[in-house]
């Protein structure tokens, strides 16, 4: 794939007219105080994964509806202080996978949760969590783009956002977590993940957000035939009287007007060739986050971004605090 979306130049200027309902706070606000009715209930199962430096926990808390959400915790085993913690959202398909695939920021001396995607996790990383609610049951196209996309009270992103926020939670509610100094971190459907939580949690310092997913839905739609949006235009090939429908259902759901919420520090990342999340859909929620904000340009890269490189920038960032 070349490059395919708007030259830099005008990537640098993208800042679309959003798309906003005008109830997106209530809506929200709204969602978070029936979660917040059933009880947390976080666990913490010490597990042995044969580590000798970081100590792993199976945690289970409640997200959405009260239904159980699986992750993993690492924290570095020399410590004598509650730790600065940093809560991971996985890309689309997979799941928390084990505690050993994800060793960078225990390594770093920060806590680390991985929280599990509900529903997902058979595609390319194992996950342990159901997506337990009947309502998102509506026809769908193959995937997770579409189950109960027909009204925002039943789309899936409603349940998976609310889980990322309680994921936070969570990790406040850890001894060895120093709840003042909590970030997030994500790329692709997780970076999504982070736009949104970034939000909806102002006790958020830093998010890293890579190649964000969920953003920018309409134009992502219409320039891209690239897996998953692509779950979303063929639906609406099938569906053709549900066009409207599906599209203001994802007006609560966009990271574009998420960005615009969110005021932590945050540091994003782009592929110049990405034609899954394209460049134009991650400009748009960039330019329009309120917060301070960085963006490292990837120019001969596709949906992988920075990579490795990308999480050298991420320790060089949080150094520089």
């Amino acid at each position: 794939m070349a490059l395919f979306d708007m030259p830099l130049d005008q990537l640098q200027g993208y800042r679309p007219d959003r798309d906003e309902p005008q109830d997106f706070d209530a809506f929200w606000q709204h969602t978070l105080t029936e979660c917040r009715k059933f009880p947390l209930n976080a666990t913490f199962e010490l597990m042995d994964f044969h580590l000798q430096l970081v100590e792993t926990f199976d945690v289970t808390f409640n997200g959405y509806g009260g239904q159980p959400i699986k992750g993993w915790l690492t924290l570095p085993r020399q410590r004598s202080a509650p730790l600065p913690c940093i809560v991971e959202y996985i890309g689309y398909g997979g799941g928390r996978g084990f505690p050993t695939e994800r060793l960078l920021w225990s390594s770093a001396g920060y806590a680390h949760l991985v929280m599990d995607t509900r529903g997902q996790g058979s595609t390319w990383s194992k996950g342990d969590t159901p997506d337990y609610e009947p309502d998102g049951s509506n026809p769908q196209h193959p995937g997770f783009l579409t189950r109960g996309i027909l009204d925002p009270q039943t789309y899936y992103y409603r349940r998976v956002f609310t889980d990322a926020v309680r994921a936070v939670e969570t990790t406040q509610a850890h001894p060895d977590i120093d709840n003042q100094q909590i970030m997030i971190s994500g790329g692709s459907q997780g970076g999504g993940m982070a736009l949104a939580v970034s939000a909806l949690m102002p006790e958020v310092q830093v998010a890293f957000i890579d190649v964000p997913f969920l953003c920018h839905y309409r134009r992502a739609t219409e320039i891209t035939d690239a897996m998953p949006y692509t779950e979303i235009s063929r639906y609406c090939t099938v569906h053709r009287d549900k066009i409207d429908t599906v599209f203001t259902t994802l007006r609560y759901f966009d990271g574009v007007n998420f960005a615009a919420r969110a005021r932590c520090r945050a540091l994003f990342s782009v592929g110049l060739m990405d034609n899954v999340c394209p460049p134009s859909t991650v400009f748009a929620a960039y330019n329009h986050f309120v917060g301070p904000k960085e963006i490292r340009v990837w120019h001969y890269n596709h949906h992988e971004g920075g990579g490795s490189y990308q999480d050298i920038e991420k320790l060089a960032f949080l150094n520089r605090s």
